[in-house]
């Protein structure tokens, strides 16, 4: 959805309220105490839905990220467009000034609620197939005080460690008969070691058992082939960088350029967020204007089904 469309869709609160109302009651409202979706009664006076077998109330917010937000539906809709409106993302401070907001505090947090739902979103998938994997290296916000005091290169602690992980299809040029691969879905999350516990524990959440796994010749990966189908190892190089292990790489180099280049480098406390919303545009890079759309949804979905 592109700004005009914004505006003539949700000129005001009551707009929001409206829309928000008529895609909770096609999609269900979760009851807490039922543990379920249940028939609900709409009380268009007090603003809230009444379940029809233990008569909790629920409000128009809950059971959504913007539950228990002093913020307007309008200020949370116009939010979910700034940050579905450009594939490199907003400055937090740009952001800020967009929205009107008087405190940086309030879009910060405003921003990585946003992004969290993005990475709950995608959690909800796996990838399969054929799928890359890889780390990357991703230099990290620290104090002057103690950053000469860091070693250098890899595995300094100026880096944080990010396991990159993505789908890859075989596919031929019917015209010119030219080979190569097909991206699918990426997954991306913060490491604390390149370890062999940590890396089977991103692989058995994130990568589907029955799919084939192509990685380097690191010695972590020494039992990944038992959770997974088929495990191919490359070895490392150039070719291996622009053929097995190419869209991983791709990715790499994205990521580094768009926390560079946007937030200047982040803390390691908060990059997981900022990977959330890469990998949820990223995923996403096809549906143009109607990324607004997938993200609503995603904000409004019920995680808590999942949880309990």
């Amino acid at each position: 959805m592109n700004i005009i469309e914004f505006i003539t869709h949700f000129p005001d609160e009551e707009s929001c309220e409206i829309y928000l109302k008529g895609h909770r009651e096609t999609t269900g409202i979760y009851c807490k105490t039922c543990s379920g979706f249940s028939k609900q009664y709409w009380f268009s006076a007090s603003k809230f839905f009444e379940c029809s077998k233990c008569r909790r109330r629920t409000s128009l917010k809950a059971g959504t990220v913007m539950e228990s937000s002093n913020l307007s539906l309008h200020t949370w809709f116009t939010a979910l467009l700034l940050m579905s409106a450009t594939k490199k993302g907003f400055s937090c401070l740009e952001f800020q000034r967009q929205l009107g907001l008087k405190r940086y505090e309030t879009a910060f947090n405003l921003m990585h609620k946003i992004r969290t739902v993005m990475g709950k979103r995608d959690d909800l998938y796996l990838l399969n197939g054929m799928v890359e994997y890889d780390e990357a290296y991703v230099e990290k916000a620290t104090k002057r005080m103690v950053q000469d005091r860091l070693k250098r290169g890899k595995g300094s602690q100026k880096q944080a460690i990010v396991a990159v992980a993505s789908e890859s299809t075989p596919l031929e040029d019917p015209l010119s008969g030219k080979k190569g691969r097909h991206c699918g879905f990426f997954k991306l999350k913060v490491l604390g070691d390149v370890t062999r516990e940590s890396v089977e524990v991103f692989v058995k959440e994130s990568i589907d058992p029955k799919s084939v796994l192509f990685t380097d010749k690191n010695p972590a990966y020494v039992n990944l082939e038992k959770m997974v189908e088929n495990h191919i190892k490359v070895k490392s190089s150039y070719e291996s960088a622009n053929g097995d292990l190419n869209w991983v790489h791709t990715a790499i180099s994205n990521l580094k350029r768009n926390l560079l280049g946007i937030y200047h480098m982040v803390s390691e406390k908060h990059l997981q967020s900022y990977l959330n919303e890469f990998a949820y545009k990223l995923n996403r890079r096809y549906f143009g204007d109607k990324l607004f759309d997938r993200l609503f949804i995603a904000s409004v979905y019920p995680y808590v089904q999942h949880s309990e």
